[in-house]
């Protein structure tokens, strides 16, 4: 069981190299970087996170593979494999609709693309000549020129269950964003299905007694997931509380949890968080 902490996309993008310090003297094995529109690139942040860190892992969560030529994605998660191994971990997923659209980068078919990415992505930093004639992507006789000697995981930023079972397929792990529950971590694992494959699952955190920020953090995530507030599963309340909602989580089947610490100064809440976990 792994635990992680997300660098939120609200916070000032050069607070990242002591947030990423910090974590790396504590005991949690990764910390995450996310790429949405408007805030910052994944690759530039976790570049930064790997060069300022000696032990942890970095996640992506998520590149949109809308936004991602397969080529140049291999080429940036080679570099950074190649220069810090083992050490990486790359989510892709379909990137949020509204926002592809708002770049002019939306799918015909999201699933096609999404799948034939991740498929030549991982050839690619296997070090093989890729040549795909897909629905949507088309490389010709590409290969790296100084691939990693060993491979990053490629983790698929999914939910649906479609998604899920592409996930299974093509994808080493699968990563679940805030709000999924004990409950949809049964039903994905069966989606994906067989064995070896990382289950990852965010979860928003706060470590307070404001009922106000519960309530703005479950809204959030059930808009996303298109359900009822009070199906949104949040570590939230009291340190104890929100250690239980992380045992929880790996009980039910995850196999890393990322913490999204909410407000400016999210570190003290993880230090909390860390202390109950012990």
């Amino acid at each position: 069981m792994r635990l992680g902490v997300m660098f939120d996309r609200d916070l000032p993008p050069e607070s990242l190299i002591p947030f990423c310090r910090h974590l790396d003297a504590a005991e949690v094995d990764d910390v995450w970087v996310v790429e949405d529109l408007g805030w910052t690139g994944s690759i530039s942040s976790a570049a930064t996170a790997l060069a300022v860190t000696e032990r942890l892992r970095v996640g992506i969560g998520i590149t949109p593979a809308p936004l991602r030529n397969p080529a140049l994605l291999a080429m940036e998660l080679g570099n950074l494999a190649r220069v810090h191994p083992h050490r990486l971990a790359a989510g892709i997923g379909h990137g949020v609709q509204d926002w592809m659209r708002q770049v002019g980068a939306l799918a015909p078919s999201p699933l096609a693309l999404l799948e034939e990415t991740i498929v030549a992505v991982r050839a690619l930093l296997r070090g093989e000549t890729v040549t795909l004639q897909g629905r949507a992507v088309r490389l010709d006789g590409v290969s790296l020129v100084h691939p990693p000697v060993t491979a990053p995981p490629v983790l698929a930023g999914v939910v649906r269950p479609r998604s899920l079972e592409l996930s299974g397929r093509v994808a080493q792990g699968t990563i679940l964003p805030e709000g999924v529950g004990p409950a949809q971590i049964e039903e994905a694992r069966k989606a994906i299905g067989g064995g070896g494959h990382e289950l990852v699952v965010f979860t928003n955190l706060y470590v307070g007694d404001d009922p106000a920020v519960g309530v703005r953090l479950a809204a959030g995530s059930a808009e996303f997931l298109h359900v009822d507030p009070a199906e949104v599963v949040m570590a939230v309340g009291s340190p104890e509380d929100a250690a239980d909602q992380v045992r929880s989580l790996w009980e039910a089947g995850a196999d890393t949890v990322v913490l999204r610490p909410f407000g400016p100064d999210p570190l003290p809440q993880v230090d909390l968080v860390l202390a109950e976990l012990r």
